[in-house]
């Protein structure tokens, strides 16, 4: 008994038909009845009647069909898990995160998965969150870190929370303190402050913006446009201070002064999201655990 007759045997038992079966299993007719003939040899009964212009089911045949079923779904599930094994030896990741997230969450985790997966390519694409939610809602991503709440309107995504971080000032500590020079800062002191401010579609220049105005005053931007290296170095220049989030401000360390913002502060919510109507690859599930677990 051949998995290519069983195969053959429930495409005539579904159809009833061995025309329309050959062609729903891309072989010739004469071919298929062949091979069904031989089934029967093998097995030493008949599976179908066939009068004409009409097939249906003898009691052996009716016995053999839920047991071929079982047998090309079993097949259907090794040959799946195996593919699944092998994507962890070789395939690609598509992450998609913030620049700040790359610079402060990604690369401890994705040194991890590198040396537990090295095969797996991993191809990171930075952007704010509506570019990460467009390139999901296209395909052009298997995972992305985004802030909380998503853009609207969305696509239907899948998110899960995976920290909260706090937001901090930091500035050159060649310059003056921000605010009064205390321990704090509130929002409302950076009145007094020139801002280095991230380019437009950035969350951080969002949030900090509606921070601003929330305390009652526009801020006044020294330099704005930059990404998050560009923003660090410029406040280390001296040229402006910036909110930033602290995991951020601790990596960069060397030439900041980092000070927390006073209650209630600033946080922003970072999610791992990917489209609900798609299943990610089994790599990316995997590094999907990975920084759930972190």
């Amino acid at each position: 008994m051949q998995f290519q007759q069983l195969q053959y045997f429930v495409a005539v038992a579904e159809t009833r038909h061995f025309t329309r079966a050959a062609e729903l299993v891309h072989v010739a007719q004469p071919s298929l009845s062949q091979q069904i003939k031989a089934l029967e040899r093998e097995l030493g009964a008949d599976l179908f009647l066939r009068a004409r212009g009409n097939i249906t089911l003898t009691d052996a045949g009716e016995a053999l069909l839920p047991l071929a079923r079982r047998i090309l779904a079993d097949t259907d599930t090794a040959r799946h898990e195996v593919q699944e094994l092998v994507q962890l030896r070789r395939g690609r990741v598509r992450l998609g995160a913030t620049p700040s997230l790359c610079t402060g969450l990604l690369p401890d985790v994705l040194r991890a998965f590198h040396d537990r997966y090295p095969g797996i390519r991993l191809l990171i694409e930075e952007g704010g969150s509506h570019d990460l939610v467009r390139g999901l809602a296209r395909g052009a991503l298997d995972l992305a870190l985004v802030v909380l709440p998503l853009p609207s309107p969305a696509p239907a995504l899948s998110t899960v929370e995976l920290l909260r971080e706090d937001l901090v000032v930091v500035s050159s500590p060649e310059s003056p303190a921000p605010g009064r020079g205390g321990s704090e800062v509130g929002i409302g002191e950076l009145a007094g402050e020139r801002l280095v401010m991230f380019r437009h579609g950035y969350d951080l220049r969002e949030l900090t913006v509606a921070a601003c105005r929330s305390a009652g005053f526009e801020p006044d931007f020294a330099v704005e446009g930059g990404e998050m290296d560009a923003v660090l170095g410029f406040v280390r220049a001296g040229l402006g201070v910036a909110v930033v989030p602290r995991m951020v401000a601790t990596r960069a360390g060397h030439g900041l002064r980092v000070t927390p913002l006073a209650r209630p502060g600033l946080h922003r919510t970072i999610a791992l999201a990917h489209r609900s109507d798609v299943a990610p690859p089994r790599a990316a599930r995997e590094l999907q655990r990975m920084l759930l677990e972190r």
